[in-house]
Formats: structure tokens, C-alpha cells, sequence
């Protein structure tokens, strides 16, 4: 039996799984369910209180392609209709609405979307929102499923003994509000925004995690810029992911033997070992004491931390606020793709706390939905930096290169950059008004800056050709003296 005999007495668990009696969607594995039990969980945190079962079955046609899950009854509506009055008008209705959700673009392209559990979880409280406002009847449990695959291993037998478990009118009342909000919840699913998805499936939408990466997917998923920082990321990003992780340039061999020690991989073995009958290998194996050939590291490689310092003030509204988000994503991921660690900030008139990137996924969906509202100030800004840099520089060996994409009035006083060059290299984009130029006292401290103009915002290939330029320009060395000099946004 897939629910062990001590659970069966436990309604938190047989109350949720029992839901699947009325599920209308078979996956091809317990490892997809298993899934749902997340999104169910987070949908909770977010007061999105659904039926498993409901959860289960929209979650899977948006999370999974149609080749491994199947539209159809879990088991027969009669073994469970007692105490279900219209049982059967209530599972043809609900299953329609699922073949309607199956059928849209979303749906079809959910494989390459590569949809993350916090990603379904936005998605589907905006989806059936409305559906669980509706509900009237209070659930008679309350959910803990434990992260069990066995438990969804044949499940489809026990089902109807499960389902007996518990009160079910807060699952009919569900599928009947899911009924009444159906043009609500398709016209919710054709305004998805699949570019956004695909992004975030491209580069990640990490944070601090769990209930704070959802808030800040909800906002991106709703704010009417993000959908324009997309377009214009999707449009550069292409160029970006040709970049390969290039091994770092040093004088001696970093790949050489220098010496013995009883840490390493097989191909390094000494071969002496060998010698060895097969039950002392075995216990020097286990003791740690084979002897393996000690790889020589190369020392004066030296790793660095970039910092993306993003402008969130009033003057970066509109198409400069498009560019620098753009901008910023896509410079990211090239560092990234080039072995080096990433953490975005944005500031106005203070520096905002730092997102920084985990493993090759990105905070996509903070940079897409941050808004500022303290005004400006960059003394403030960039002697909070200088501090923070300082810090750094006594606790982390890493150099800091800190990137700025900003707008070309960012008027800081020069011995506020002096403070912060003498512990990071600094490279900037500066971004101009309308009939405005580049007039600040401070650019001979930059190691690089490139400037965009307003006439190549106003024009969309300049713009993605001025993006590739400044980006082609941009390695993981661009704090480096060779990289000094200004480069127009317009001829690049």
C-alpha cells in the first residue's frame, strides 16, 4: 500500500492525498506529483488555500509537457460518489476546463520554459486566485504531506479509501468555483507573458528564497517595464551565451604533479598501489590512505567579485531604465558564463541591500521588479560603498570590480570614487537625456565607461547594437587598466 497503515489514521496527510480521487490528471512519474506537494505548500504561505488534487493537475499541465502526463479519471467516479451529490457533472465540467488549459501556448510550451517550483507556484496563484476567493467551505484538515515519493507509487488503487478519510465538500465547492471562474482563469492563462517565463527559465529567478523569490516574481509577473527589460534581454542574451569560461593565464603549470598525497581521482593513483591483494586496497581505500599524485595549483590566478551597482532612481524611468536593467542582466550572465561571481545592488538615495547569484541563476526577477522611492543621492550612495568595500577588502582575498549602469548626471564628489577606487576597480555606463552630454570631473578615476545617447535608445537596433558593443567590451578583466577609455554608445 502506498500510504503505510500508521498514516491512515492521519487526515493531514490522507485528507490532501484522498483529494486525488477526483484528479483528472495521471502523471508519468511520483517524482512529478511529488512536485505538487511544493507548489501546494506555497500556494498555502501565499493564502492561496486550493485542493491538492486541484493544485496537482494544473501545476502539471503548465510544468510538464504533454508526453508524460494524460488527461483522464484516477479512479471510477462511482466508488467515491457517496456523500457527493452530482458528483459526475462536477468531474465532466472540471475535466473540460483542463483540456481547455491543456490546449493553450503555455501549456504547449511548458518543456522549454523549464519552469522553476517558486516560478509554477506565482503562476498558479494568479491563475486560480480568483477560484479560491470563491470557495466557501473551510478545508476539514489540514495539509502535511511529507516529501515521499513512495507514497504516490500505485496510489491509484487506494484512492477510494483515501478519499472516505475526510469531509469533501471543500473539494466540490472548489471545482465548482473553478467551473464559474473559467473564462476568468483562461483569459488569465492567454495573458501570460511567456517571454518573461522563459527568461526567468533562462537565467533563474533566485533570492533569498521560499516566500521573498515569490513576492518578487509576483511583482515581476505584474509590472507593465519588466515586459520591456525582457524584450530588450531576450534580444542581447543570444550573443552573451556563446561566452565560454576561460582558464585563467598563469606562469607556472597548473596542471603538473607536485607531489604524493591520499587525496585525489583515479587517474591520478600511484600505481604501486596496485600491488596491493584486493582486502588491504580495500581497507586503505576505506581508511583514506591510498596514495594518489598531488596536482599543482597555479597561484597567481586570481578571483574576483563583481558588483552591479543599478540606478533606481526618478531619472531612470522609461527607456534608460530599460537599457541599464538590460544591460545589467545580460552582463551578469557573461560573467557568470565566465567563472565569476556575480551580486547585483540597486540605489537612489541609499545603497539597497545585495542579491547576490547562486550557482549559474540569477535574481532575474529583483531586477525586474525593484522599484526605487528615496529620491537621489550619490555621496550618500558611494560613501556607503567605500565602507562596505573596505570591509570587504579585510574579510573576502577576492578583488571587487564594481559595475555601474547609471544615468550621465550622477554628479558623485571625486573623492568619494577616489575612496572607492582604492579598494575596487569601477567601469560604468552612463546613460543620457534628451540634448544632454557627458560633463562629470571624476572619469579619468574609471577604469572603463562606455556612453549611450538618447538617439540610440530612441532606435532598437542601435540600442542592441550599442548593448553587444559595451558587452563585447565587458570581460571579467574589464576593471583592468587596458580596458581604460571611453567608448560612445553610438559607434560601438
Amino acid at each position: 500500500m502506498p500510504v503505510p497503515d500508521h498514516l491512515l489514521g492521519d487526515t493531514s496527510v490522507t485528507g490532501p492525498l484522498g483529494s486525488l480521487a477526483l484528479s483528472q490528471v495521471r502523471p508519468g512519474s511520483t517524482v512529478l506529483a511529488l512536485r505538487a506537494v511544493k507548489w501546494h505548500e506555497g500556494l498555502g504561505r501565499l493564502g492561496v488555500v486550493l485542493p491538492f488534487a486541484l493544485v496537482h493537475d494544473v501545476g502539471l499541465l503548465f510544468a510538464t509537457s504533454r508526453d508524460h502526463v494524460e488527461i483522464g479519471p484516477r479512479c471510477e467516479p462511482a466508488s467515491i460518489a457517496r456523500g457527493m451529490p452530482d458528483l459526475q457533472r462536477l468531474l465532466d465540467g472540471y475535466r473540460r476546463v483542463l483540456e481547455e488549459l491543456g490546449q493553450s501556448e503555455a501549456a504547449r510550451r511548458a518543456p522549454e520554459l523549464k519552469m522553476s517550483d517558486d516560478l509554477v507556484i506565482v503562476l498558479l496563484s494568479r491563475l486560480l486566485g480568483a477560484v479560491a476567493s470563491r470557495v466557501n467551505v473551510p478545508p476539514a484538515y489540514r495539509a502535511a504531506v511529507p516529501m515521499d515519493a513512495s507514497l504516490f507509487e500505485r496510489i491509484d488503487t487506494q484512492l477510494p479509501q483515501l478519499f472516505s478519510t475526510a469531509r469533501r465538500g471543500f473539494e466540490a465547492s472548489a471545482i465548482s468555483a473553478l467551473e464559474v471562474s473559467r473564462l476568468f482563469v483562461l483569459t488569465m492563462t492567454d495573458a501570460l507573458d511567456l517571454d518573461t517565463l522563459r527568461l526567468f527559465g533562462m537565467l533563474g529567478a533566485e533570492g533569498a528564497g521560499g516566500a521573498l523569490t515569490q513576492v518578487d516574481l509576483l511583482a515581476a509577473l505584474e509590472s507593465p517595464e519588466a515586459n520591456d527589460i525582457v524584450n530588450f534581454s531576450l534580444e542581447i542574451l543570444p550573443s552573451v551565451l556563446e561566452t565560454k569560461t576561460r582558464p585563467a593565464a598563469g606562469t607556472t603549470a597548473a596542471h603538473g604533479y607536485s607531489g604524493i598525497g591520499t587525496r585525489g581521482s583515479i587517474d591520478g593513483l600511484v600505481l604501486t598501489e596496485l600491488a596491493w591483494d584486493d582486502l588491504e586496497l580495500a581497507r586503505r581505500l576505506l581508511d583514506n590512505e591510498v596514495l594518489y599524485y598531488a596536482r599543482e595549483q597555479s597561484r597567481d590566478e586570481q578571483k574576483r567579485v563583481h558588483y552591479l551597482l543599478v540606478d533606481a532612481s526618478a531619472s531612470m524611468r522609461g527607456d534608460r531604465q530599460t537599457f541599464a536593467r538590460g544591460m545589467a542582466i545580460a552582463t551578469a550572465k557573461k560573467l557568470l558564463l565566465e567563472g565569476e561571481d556575480v551580486a547585483f545592488r540597486f540605489f537612489d538615495a541609499r545603497l539597497y541591500e545585495i542579491h547576490r547569484a547562486h550557482g549559474d541563476k540569477l535574481p532575474t526577477a529583483h531586477v525586474l521588479s525593484f522599484k526605487g522611492e528615496r529620491g537621489r543621492n550619490p555621496a550618500r550612495v558611494f560613501a556607503e560603498l567605500s565602507t562596505e568595500l573596505d570591509l570587504h577588502r579585510h574579510r573576502d582575498p577576492r578583488s571587487p570590480v564594481v559595475h555601474l549602469f547609471t544615468h550621465a548626471a550622477l554628479y558623485i564628489p571625486r573623492e568619494m570614487v577616489q575612496a572607492v577606487r582604492r579598494s575596487a576597480h569601477i567601469a560604468a555606463v552612463f546613460i543620457l537625456p534628451s540634448g544632454g552630454k557627458l560633463d562629470l570631473d571624476y572619469l579619468d578615476l574609471l577604469d572603463a565607461h562606455w556612453v549611450v545617447d538618447h538617439a540610440t535608445l530612441s532606435s532598437g537596433s542601435a540600442r542592441a547594437n550599442a548593448a553587444r558593443s559595451i558587452l563585447d567590451q565587458t570581460t571579467a578583466s574589464s576593471g583592468e587598466e587596458a580596458g581604460k577609455g571611453a567608448a560612445k554608445g553610438a559607434e560601438a
